[in-house]
């Protein structure tokens, strides 16, 4: 059954949009006044909330640790789930073709299959007001979904487009400041989103039927019930030239041929 390779690189796009959504995220600090301090453009990585905790509490101690500590503000996201998403199931039979990379064959692929993948997002930072900032920068955003549009197949289908929503799921809040005053305080937003994918298979390319041969008889007529054959009704394009061009409709030329005169 399976063999024959292909890779669309969906999950790997699908994580390299969701990442761009917030590659770009700032925070300003400011004084009593109301001047800029400094601005400073918030780091993103994907990787796994725990591995972050870890790195940030490795440096527990701000008086006696010599380690660097990790900066904050930053941000990280991952994938925690796939779902089979049956709402958006299209009929199975349902397939798309365009022309292929001959002018003797099409190309073909079949109906996607949906699934929803769930990402979050986490945002660290050592006061409130950073953390704040980028979470008030993200909410409007999602109301409460955000759409991409990307190229799917940009090589073999480069007008072909797909829609993809983001969906903003929850957002919860903690504070693992426990302890002195001189132990390091991270403040965590959690945001969590789904994002609506679709998940094609192989391109098939086939051949195009560039002649059909239909017979006309009369069924039972013959001896023993046989069917006798009146005549033969053959169709082609006409010209053979315009076999392959895409959405092509330049007629068909039709010949019958007596059969048994």
């Amino acid at each position: 059954m399976f063999g024959t390779h292909f890779y669309h690189e969906k999950i790997r796009k699908s994580v390299s949009i969701f990442g761009r959504l917030f590659n770009n995220l700032y925070v300003i600090r400011k004084n009593s006044s109301g001047g800029v301090l400094n601005q400073l453009k918030v780091p993103l990585a994907y990787a796994p909330r725990i591995k972050y905790l870890e790195r940030i509490r490795q440096n527990a101690d701000l008086n006696s640790d010599t380690k660097v500590a990790l900066k904050l503000p930053r941000m990280s996201f991952e994938i925690t789930s796939f779902n089979y998403d049956n709402t958006r199931q299209l009929t199975k039979t349902s397939k798309f073709s365009s022309g292929g990379t001959t002018r003797e064959t099409r190309q073909k692929f079949n109906a996607p299959v949906p699934y929803n993948i769930n990402f979050q997002l986490n945002i660290y930072a050592k006061n409130q007001d950073d953390a704040l900032q980028l979470v008030e920068q993200i909410l409007p955003t999602f109301n409460p979904q955000y759409t991409l549009t990307i190229k799917p197949f940009p090589n073999e289908y480069p007008t072909f487009k797909e829609d993809i929503p983001i969906i903003i799921q929850s957002l919860t809040f903690s504070d693992d400041f426990e302890g002195p005053m001189e132990a390091r305080r991270t403040i965590i937003y959690t945001l969590d989103f789904e994002m609506k994918v679709s998940f094609y298979g192989a391109i098939a390319e086939s051949d195009i039927i560039r002649k059909s041969i239909a017979d006309v008889s009369f069924i039972g007529a013959g001896l023993a019930d046989s069917d006798i054959a009146i005549e033969r009704l053959t169709v082609e394009p006409d010209p053979l030239t315009t076999i392959g061009l895409p959405d092509s409709d330049y007629g068909f030329s039709e010949t019958w041929t007596p059969l048994n005169a």
